[in-house]
């Protein structure tokens, strides 16, 4: 399961990549506009 932990400390998790990348692209839209991550920058960033 693909996850991704934001500076802010929330906890990311996608049960695929897709998952992952959409809710970590929700994440930013809600949370911390104005910083856009393309696909590959989010996956490289997972763990």
């Amino acid at each position: 399961m693909p996850t991704l932990r934001c500076p802010c400390s929330v906890t990311l998790r996608g049960e695929t990549d897709d998952e992952l990348v959409e809710k970590a692209q929700e994440h930013l839209a809600a949370e911390h506009p104005g910083r856009e991550y393309s696909r590959e920058e989010i996956l490289f960033m997972a763990m």
